[in-house]
């Protein structure tokens, strides 16, 4: 699986630029149920195939899906692992701000405390 990434950029970047557009969002979420055609993920949009097939490969260079060509039917499949490592960055940075906001109301109380 090929993974293109911009200059000084990382994987992670890779997947947000992919997750950035509605369309690929939305394919993202279809084969959540399962690996499906470029004309069965094309269906429900109404742009050109050329066009969606850009979509397609933008996921597939950020490591979100992989594709099968058999014959003339390529076959697109989600690959879970990059949506395990943005998980675990968004949970991080979940965390620090928790952290760092229950230093912030612990900081507000004691000086309101002080006041009293």
């Amino acid at each position: 699986m090929a993974k293109r990434v911009g200059e000084g950029g990382s994987a992670l970047d890779s997947v947000f630029q992919a997750l950035a557009d509605p369309t690929r969002r939305q394919v993202v979420e279809r084969l959540t149920q399962g690996p499906a055609t470029t004309s069965d993920l094309a269906r429900p949009f109404d742009m050109a195939l050329p066009s969606f097939t850009q979509h397609l490969h933008v996921l597939e260079q950020s490591g979100l899906v992989t594709s099968e060509k058999k014959g003339r039917v390529r076959t697109y499949r989600l690959v879970p692992q990059p949506l395990e490592h943005l998980d675990t960055w968004l949970a991080a940075q979940r965390a620090r701000w928790t952290r760092r906001l229950d230093q912030l109301d612990s900081l507000l109380y004691d000086l309101k405390e002080q006041e009293r």
